[in-house]
């Protein structure tokens, strides 16, 4: 049997006349994009066209949302109950659903951003209200999970189907959570190093932390981010590499 991954990224963080991201190239490449609701970035014409060029590459329509932080691009800590998170889940899913209706596409998965993200993953309360808002608007909606978190495990418990998200240029902590940004090692700069470690995860199902531990991980999904100059080359690079693995990259 053919081993297979999903390679997403997170586009459509251009806001009004702001531009962040190369979405036109990424998308080429890609095969599921998360798609910012409006809250940490994105607005409604950045939604559409983002969208738009979605499917026309044949990519996978995915949302991501996040707290109502456009200041901090959604990156920091807001207190928050678990009532207020499955509200503001619901109400950015409801805005990219109405977009992909209107393509005619369903949309694929729902993955947290930012500091959302990073909270579900250890919280559980946090993680279950994330999964109950998707469940309660469409409980055929994937959730795109950090691996090993307890997104994954809230997820499966509101009765979803879950993916386990890795990433190819974050570095890991013991645990399995990522070392947060703007720790010395956070992000991996190297390209021959970040996609040995994606196939070592996908392969191996193991990564190396940052203290040089082999943690056991599952990859269903690779993240490759798309707002640095190097984006496109690393993106087109790291799929080239899979598939010349016998990896086959295709949408979850």
């Amino acid at each position: 049997m053919m081993r297979s991954v999903d390679l997403n990224s997170d586009v459509g963080e251009s806001f009004g006349a702001y531009r962040v991201g190369n979405d036109e190239e990424v998308l080429k490449y890609v095969t599921s994009a998360n798609i910012a609701c409006g809250f940490h970035a994105g607005d409604p014409q950045i939604i559409e066209k983002t969208v738009e060029l979605a499917v026309k590459n044949g990519v996978a329509v995915g949302a991501h949302p996040g707290y109502p932080d456009l200041m901090g691009f959604g990156r920091r800590d807001i207190k928050v109950t678990p009532k207020e998170t499955k509200a503001y889940v619901k109400y950015q899913l409801g805005a990219l659903m109405a977009f992909a209706m209107a393509k005619g596409v369903r949309v694929q998965h729902v993955k947290a951003h930012g500091a959302m993200y990073n909270a579900a993953a250890v919280n559980y309360d946090l993680a279950r209200a994330l999964a109950e808002a998707v469940c309660e608007v469409d409980n055929g909606i994937i959730l795109l999970a950090l691996a090993r978190s307890q997104m994954v495990e809230a997820g499966e418990d509101a009765g979803l189907r879950v993916a386990e998200e890795v990433f190819a240029d974050r570095a890991y902590n013991d645990d399995g959570t990522l070392v947060q940004r703007g720790r010395p090692g956070a992000v991996i700069e190297s390209e021959d190093e970040a996609i040995r470690r994606v196939i070592e995860m996908v392969d191996g199902g193991t990564v190396r932390s940052i203290t040089g531990k082999m943690v056991e991980i599952k990859a269903d999904s690779i993240c490759v981010h798309g707002d640095n100059p190097k984006a496109v080359a690393f993106v087109k690079r790291i799929r080239k590499e899979l598939e010349t693995d016998g990896i086959e990259v295709r949408h979850l």
